[in-house]
Formats: C-alpha cells, structure tokens, sequence
C-alpha cells in the first residue's frame, strides 16, 4: 500500500522490486499507473492498512520546508498520525520525508541519488520498521545547473520550482508519466526499488512468500 502516492513514483519502484502495489491519495491522481483509491491517507491506513503486506507512507513535507517556514504558512503535523496508524496494523512500514524533518523521524536512513546513478541529489530520508542497509554518504562534488538554466545531456540538477527541461529530468528519474507536479515531490523510483528489494527479504523471512 502506497499511501500520499501522488503521480506513483515511489510505487513504480516497489513494482520494480516485485510488489503488487495500490496507491491512496487523498486528491485525485489521473496519472498515477496502478490501481487508486482517492481516499485520506491516515483514515485508510487505520481502516485497511492491515489487508497489506507492507505499507509506504509519504506524508506531505511542506511542514518542513525551509520556504514554507520563511513564508510563515503553518501546516500540520502528519508524521506522528501516520506513524501511530501504521504500528496498528503490525504490518511492515516506511515513512518517507525531507531532510528537515529528521527529527521527526525514529533512526531514518538517508539516500541520495548520487548513489543511484541520478544526476540529481535530491536527499530524502526513510524510517522503517524493519533493517535498513545505510549507505555511505559521498561528497557532492558536481556542480548542479541553476534554476531556470537549460540543461543539457549529462548536466546535474535540481527539479524544484518551475524547473525546465521535464523531458530531461522524466528519463533521469525513470518516471516519462509524470508532470512538472509530480516531479517536483516524487521519491525516485531507484530508492523505491532498492527499499522495496529489502522489504521483500524481510516479507520472506517472516511469512515466507509475499502473497
């Protein structure tokens, strides 16, 4: 279960890892690929989280934005409310964020795209409540394009704001289905895969096959 899924970046990659995946957002998502339930995120974990092996959860990250801060907007605090549901159900879970949302987050792993091959950093962290491997943190040594700027083949960036180049970025990223919106918020697909390969491990161990 993929819930605040958005255009279904995240879910692409538990696909690619071998999961069956449904996604929950609370608005509308023509463009998300598999199978949607428009629906509140937290209300359908508490209802059916427990019908799920597994379940990602993505709470909106503007509560810890540094723009939204300096533009005094107060947003709510979901992290807390997500985390509650999830435990409930006694199935595995992820929760994804931002990097300044770090303490609100128990022991989360950070990943870069640096790692992934991407030619974007674009930092997010993830709690989980099984083992995840860290991985080592290189320095960033690529100079990233300005904003606005056209990019060219090969040209690192940073997919924020009204950015240029959505072509560019969707086949970096993975996702050709997804608009300048989508890309904007989307977890990359490979961290979705690389997360997903590990819940599988741990799916197996504990109830051998996922169904």
């Amino acid at each position: 279960l993929d819930t605040f899924c958005c255009q279904g970046a995240a879910s692409e990659g538990y696909r690619r890892a071998g999961l069956e995946v449904v996604g929950v957002d609370i608005d509308p998502q023509p463009r998300y690929p598999f199978e949607f339930i428009q629906a509140d995120a937290v209300e359908y974990i508490r209802e059916h989280g427990h019908e799920f092996d597994a379940i990602h959860a993505s709470p909106p990250c503007q509560r810890y934005s540094k723009a939204q801060r300096i533009q005094d907007r107060d947003h709510p605090d979901l992290i807390g409310p997500t985390r509650e549901a999830l435990i409930a159900t006694g199935r595995p879970y992820v929760i994804e964020n931002v990097e300044d949302a770090r303490g609100e987050l128990i022991d989360p792993v950070r990943l870069c795209g640096r790692d992934f091959g991407l030619r974007t950093y674009r930092h997010r962290l993830f709690e989980s409540s099984f083992h995840l491997e860290q991985l080592l943190h290189f320095p960033h040594i690529q100079q990233t394009v300005k904003m606005g700027r056209p990019l060219r083949e090969g040209d690192w960036y940073h997919a924020v704001g009204n950015f240029s180049n959505v072509d560019y970025i969707r086949a970096d990223l993975g996702v050709p289905w997804m608009n300048r919106d989508g890309i904007r918020e989307c977890i990359p697909v490979q961290y979705a895969e690389w997360i997903g390969r590990q819940l599988i491990d741990q799916l197996t161990l504990t109830h051998g096959e996922p169904r």
